[in-house]
């Protein structure tokens, strides 16, 4: 008995339970819940939540706190919207947290600049360290352009410009003078944002992407998440532009 239970808790793909302290809905497709799991973890990382029953899915950090964790979630399949369901008291099954995160040591003294495209503003919430919902102080203590595709009239219309991010990006008169980008969103999205990064100045190594890749296992073993010989559950999610450069158009 002795040994079985010590091979069990070696089992790296065994996920612990964890109670959901909060459930928020941000969106009508867009939801933040809020995990009673104490753990250390850096802004960028991730971890693989599952549903007995339904599946298991990668989900980005979008807290920094080494009290709780909060997830971001966007409901696009079976897992997600599973996920919606959840309230407070109930119980969400966790591994992780994975993956290189954001390189906080090595970007001190610089000037951050942060472009999130949907859902990709999550990862980059763990650093600036404030949620979605605080829209207006974020605007008080940085310099934010916040922009939507469209305007749909409704309950979650935001005050903000009508264009893509790319647009607000051009028009800014930005300088790559002592600064670090982030960039997140979907691939297209980042494409067209390092070209105007690239045209504005900005070298590959001024330039940390959060990718996203189909990760199963979360460490290194099943291979379906590399990118030019590089695992995003190890590697990444976070990578310095020039360590993938292109990858987009693989």
């Amino acid at each position: 008995m002795r040994t079985k239970q010590k091979l069990v808790s070696k089992n790296p793909y065994l996920p612990k339970p964890y109670k959901v302290l909060d459930f928020y809905r941000e969106t009508p497709d867009t939801f933040t819940l809020t995990i009673d799991m104490a753990i250390k973890h850096d802004p960028g990382q991730f971890v693989q939540v599952s549903i007995p029953g339904v599946g298991e899915a990668p989900i980005s950090i979008c807290s920094d706190s080494e009290k709780f964790l909060k997830l971001n979630i966007r409901e696009i399949g079976n897992v997600t919207r599973a996920l919606a369901e959840l309230r407070s008291g109930d119980t969400i099954l966790i591994r992780g947290p994975y993956g290189h995160g954001y390189p906080m040591k090595e970007i001190a003294g610089n000037h951050l600049l942060f472009i999130g495209g949907g859902c990709g503003i999550a990862p980059l919430k763990g650093i600036i360290d404030y949620f979605a919902r605080e829209l207006e102080e974020w605007q008080k203590q940085y310099h934010m352009t916040v922009t939507v595709d469209q305007n749909p009239h409704g309950k979650f219309c935001y005050d903000a410009s009508v264009e893509f991010v790319t647009a607000a990006l051009e028009r800014d008169h930005v300088t790559n003078e002592n600064k670090v980008v982030f960039v997140c969103g979907p691939p297209v999205m980042m494409d067209k944002v390092i070209k105007i990064l690239k045209n504005k100045g900005f070298n590959d190594d001024q330039i940390f992407i959060s990718a996203e890749r189909l990760m199963y296992c979360a460490i290194g073993i099943c291979c379906h998440c590399m990118i030019r010989g590089k695992y995003t559950c190890l590697d990444g999610p976070v990578f310095r532009y020039d360590e993938v450069k292109d990858y987009t158009n693989d």
